[in-house]
């Protein structure tokens, strides 16, 4: 069983979710900053290339960029440059010029030539809470992930296509759902790399650890309860956890805290002390001291933003 606080992490609203298009040669340019992008190829070949290298792309192929630096998705890593996409996903020439009307097509479609050889869906998600910073900040800059969900692709492209009642909702769960298979195969391929976020861990100590954390982040840890339930030593499990986290395990239940207190806020119906007690503080004023010195600000200001 995964930890279930890992996969929950940006959730979808209001998705940009757009079907590309392309006809070789072809070569775009991402500089949107966007939070977290999601780009599936559905037919023919792409090349994404970033500060990982480039790396080719098959049918069935997830690509997943976060805002950390530009990426260029082409039909070749040679193809001449044809499309710049930047903030706020606009799209403009190489040159900064305009591009001819033709490139819209159809329900949320775009590219070079509407029975181009290169199909994909690009979901980009516009924003996320803390929970879900932790979570992108555990992800390279930009990975491809080799086939996810070879069922849930071909679900996706027809409904991009479609213009119904409620399709925006639709596009949102489908893309989350796309994440979270994405997120589960590339963790289970051990990406090596400590982040913010624990990933599912073959390592049962740390699996044990995260899944109890993230299961009652209200419950009154300790490091000798955690390790209790770990069934290891206080060092043994400081030693574990820190080497596949990153951090040790009680920096790690402070951060977690915080980021799930920083998304309660969002929701005006809950007061601080609510907040407070539902993610383990023993009262809004030690909530919002913790809350301040992490975030720069009060939780206050925080929900006001």
């Amino acid at each position: 069983m995964e930890s279930p606080g890992w996969f929950d992490g940006p959730r979808a609203r209001d998705a940009f979710v757009l079907r590309v298009v392309m006809e070789p040669p072809w070569s775009i340019r991402v500089v949107d900053e966007a939070p977290l992008t999601a780009v599936a190829l559905l037919s023919g070949t792409a090349w994404a290339l970033g500060s990982r290298g480039a790396v080719v792309m098959s049918a069935g192929d997830v690509l997943l960029a976060r805002d950390t630096e530009p990426y260029v998705l082409a039909s070749a890593p040679g193809a001449p440059p044809g499309a710049v996409v930047g903030a706020g996903q606009s799209c403009s020439a190489a040159d900064g010029r305009d591009l001819p009307p033709g490139w819209r097509s159809g329900v949320r479609t775009w590219g070079n030539d509407p029975a181009g050889r290169d199909v994909m869906v690009v979901g980009t998600f516009r924003s996320r809470g803390e929970v879900g910073r932790l979570l992108t900040g555990t992800l390279p800059a930009n990975v491809v992930v080799p086939d996810p969900d070879p069922a849930l692709l071909p679900l996706l492209a027809r409904e991009v296509e479609r213009d119904a009642e409620g399709q925006s909702a639709v596009l949102d769960r489908l893309l989350d759902l796309l994440l979270i298979a994405t997120l589960r195969r590339w963790s289970a391929s051990g990406p090596g790399a400590p982040g913010a976020v624990a990933a599912p861990s073959p390592d049962p100590v740390v699996h044990r650890t995260v899944q109890a954390l993230h299961a009652e982040p209200q419950a009154p840890w300790t490091l000798d309860a955690l390790a209790r339930r770990a069934g290891v030593s206080r060092s043994a499990l400081t030693r574990r956890f820190t080497q596949r986290v990153g951090t040790p395990p009680m920096t790690y239940l402070a951060n977690w805290r915080l980021a799930l207190g920083a998304d309660l806020l969002d929701d005006p119906g809950l007061t601080l002390a609510a907040i407070a007690r539902r993610v383990g503080y023993g009262s809004p004023f030690s909530f919002s001291a913790a809350f301040k010195k992490r975030y720069g600000v009060s939780p206050q200001e925080h929900r006001s933003r």
